[in-house]
């Protein structure tokens, strides 16, 4: 069993469990310890429908849980699933479905070691037996990935027999990155008889932010349960869970910028994009005065070396190294995402819009121009004189 690595629990200093993989691989991964379902926060609609399922007593095999990223379907497809493998699971006092939480189950889910729980992600690739699947840019999750973790443990019966709603929990995350196109057989194609008939008390959860990506097939196949980015209280509430030690100014330009996704919010907490935003800001407001910030470019590339350096020099939590250009275009893609939701928030106001739609196309080509390799420090330079108003040519490949 191979358990997931980048997902956060609600709070900072959540326990994490250590979780040990298969025999075949050893492959020692983080996984956050599975919260009670009830305590999912801002997917009330998304977690009734979890309990309807459980109540009507004929539990669909396979799902889909979509919708933007950073707000809660892994960790309520986490919970789900701890709700799901355990026996002592029933209706509380509330009338929610929860199980005993000093139960067997649960101690074992905590400690990451149940053995009917497996998580599948991409990077599962590091351990698998062939050196082509080992060696790649982990930008899909490889087909040898899914039949070692997902098809051939899905025929087979449980470890445990318990009498709980299900007896095998299979979560995909970043359902999405399932290739579609590798080969004639492709990766999506691979699971679709899984799907159809998997061994029984066998559940399938495919997660993702792109549900279009997933095959219409598969779609199908699955029943769907839609997220939705979280409302302001509830994103207060997580926030105050969190214990980031964020308040005031800070906090509240937090709570605009993660447009309702906690996940957001903690990913541009711990890259120190607010104070981005702090440098960036006085320079974006001359360039919609349509004055040319002359040092715009320059500081935007600054803060992403300075950062991207750092990022490299702690290193990867799993041991893999960490490229200085990988850095460098998670970076820029995180300045991009800050100049364009500074020019969104201006779309509403008639006196904005035209530099905000003159902005947000600025950003787009900023991020082709990345795309097709162009020299960092020529984009940003770019980018600054053409939200600003002022003619700008076209960039060239860095070479």
């Amino acid at each position: 069993m191979a358990k997931k690595v980048t997902k956060k629990s609600a709070s900072k200093k959540a326990p994490r469990a250590k979780v040990v993989g298969p025999p075949d691989d050893r492959a020692v991964l983080d996984l956050p310890t599975p919260k009670p379902l009830a305590s999912v926060i801002g997917q009330d609609r998304a977690v009734a429908r979890l309990a309807e399922a459980m109540a009507s007593g004929r539990l669909h095999h396979a799902w889909i849980f979509h919708g933007p990223e950073g707000v809660g379907k892994f960790t309520t497809a986490l919970a789900w699933a701890a709700t799901l493998l355990d026996p002592t699971t029933a209706k509380d006092g509330s009338g929610r479905y929860a199980p005993d939480p000093d139960s067997p189950t649960q101690a074992l889910l905590g400690s990451g070691t149940h053995p009917d729980l497996h998580v599948i992600v991409k990077e599962l690739a590091r351990f698998s037996s062939e050196a082509s699947v080992r060696n790649s840019k982990l930008t899909t999750i490889a087909k040898d990935v899914v039949d070692t973790h997902l098809i051939r443990p899905a025929s087979l019966a449980a470890v445990m027999r318990t009498g709980s709603m299900a007896g095998k929990v299979f979560i995909v995350d970043e359902a999405e990155l399932m290739d579609r196109h590798a080969s004639n057989a492709t990766t999506q194609n691979a699971i679709l008889k899984t799907l159809e008939e998997p061994a029984p008390g066998t559940v399938i959860i495919l997660v993702t932010s792109s549900e279009d990506r997933l095959l219409p097939t598969i779609r199908s196949r699955c029943q769907r349960i839609a997220f939705a980015p979280l409302p302001d209280e509830a994103m207060r509430v997580w926030l105050a869970r969190a214990d980031l030690g964020v308040t005031g100014e800070e906090r509240d330009w937090f709570l605009r910028a993660a447009d309702g996704s906690p996940g957001r919010l903690l990913a541009m907490h711990e890259s120190g994009v607010y104070q981005w935003h702090r440098a960036i800001t006085p320079h974006l407001d001359e360039a919609e005065r349509g004055v040319h910030p002359v040092e715009l470019g320059a500081i935007m590339g600054s803060l992403i070396d300075d950062w991207a350096k750092e990022w490299v020099k702690q290193g990867d939590p799993r041991g893999e190294n960490r490229s200085k250009d990988a850095a460098n275009r998670l970076g820029a893609r995180r300045m991009l995402a800050l100049v364009g939701d500074r020019a969104r928030a201006g779309l509403a106001d008639p006196r904005r819009r035209a530099w905000s739609l003159g902005a947000v196309e600025a950003v787009g080509q900023a991020q082709r121009y990345l795309d097709s390799s162009v020299n960092m420090k020529l984009v940003f330079e770019h980018l600054a004189a053409a939200i600003s108003a002022r003619p700008a040519g076209v960039l060239t490949r860095s070479g």
